[in-house]
C-alpha cells in the first residue's frame, strides 16, 4: 500500500535552496486501524525537515495521511513508512518524523523515526 499513498503526495520546488531552514507540519488527525484488535488508533504526527530541491504540498500530504485511515498498521511501522515515502517523494538534507498516538488502556506510545542526506548529522544546521 505505501507506493500507491505516496503516488498522493505532490511535491514544489524549494525556492531557497540554498539556505537551511526548518520545516514543521503537524497532523493532529492522524487515524489508522491496529492490525490485532480492529479498533482505530489516533494520533498526531509532527513531520520536521530541511528541504533539498522540493518542498511537501499541503493538500496532498493530507490526502496521503487520510489514506490510512482504515489500513491496518502498528504505530512503528506506519512511522516509518510515512518517514520513507517522505524521503522518497522529497529526497530533504535532513527528515523527522514523530508520531504521538492517544492511550490506549493507559499506555500512550510515541515513536520517532529520523533520516540524513549524505551530509553527516554534526554538519547539518538543525535548527
Amino acid at each position: 500500500m505505501s507506493e500507491e499513498n505516496r503516488g498522493l503526495l505532490e511535491t514544489f520546488e524549494n525556492q531557497h535552496p540554498n539556505r537551511d531552514y526548518e520545516i514543521e507540519i503537524s497532523v493532529p488527525e492522524f487515524t489508522s486501524v491496529c492490525p490485532k484488535t480492529g479498533q482505530p488508533d489516533f494520533g498526531t504526527i509532527h513531520i520536521t525537515y530541511i528541504p533539498e530541491a522540493l518542498c511537501v504540498e499541503l493538500k496532498s500530504l493530507k490526502l496521503y495521511m487520510q489514506a490510512y485511515r482504515n489500513q491496518g498498521i502498528f504505530y512503528e511501522n506506519v512511522t516509518n513508512v510515512i518517514l520513507n515515502d517522505l524521503v522518497e517523494s522529497l529526497q530533504p538534507r535532513w527528515m523527522q518524523v514523530r508520531a504521538e498516538f492517544t492511550p490506549r488502556g493507559g499506555i500512550s506510545s510515541t515513536i520517532t523515526v529520523e533520516h540524513y542526506s549524505d551530509t553527516p548529522p554534526e554538519e547539518l544546521h538543525v535548527i
